[in-house]
């Protein structure tokens, strides 16, 4: 099963979230539900290399997809979904997530 890290108010989350809908191979998993689900994520962000790159520019890091053999993705193409539309919500200067 594929993770994913979104948030309901992240533009870029909201199209994942609606393509993963019912989608039995993803569990979603929105970190400004619980702090528990904040915490997850962002233990994952301080300790991951992946997201190195993502907060040298700012930005927050999701939709964040976690794949079965631990990789971490932020691209849709990598997990065989529709590219979504970038956002403006998640970044420090407003040029998406």
């Amino acid at each position: 099963m594929i993770t994913v890290y979104v948030m309901a108010s992240c533009p870029d989350c909201a199209q994942v979230k609606v393509q993963l809908k019912d989608d039995p191979r993803f569990q979603l998993i929105d970190i400004g539900e619980q702090a528990r689900n904040l915490k997850a994520f962002l233990q994952l962000r301080d300790q991951h290399p992946a997201f190195d790159p993502v907060k040298a520019r700012g930005n927050i890091g999701i939709p964040c997809f976690v794949m079965e053999d631990g990789s971490i993705t932020f691209k849709l193409d990598r997990v065989r979904l529709e590219e979504a539309p970038d956002g403006a919500a998640c970044s420090l200067d407003g040029k998406g997530c």
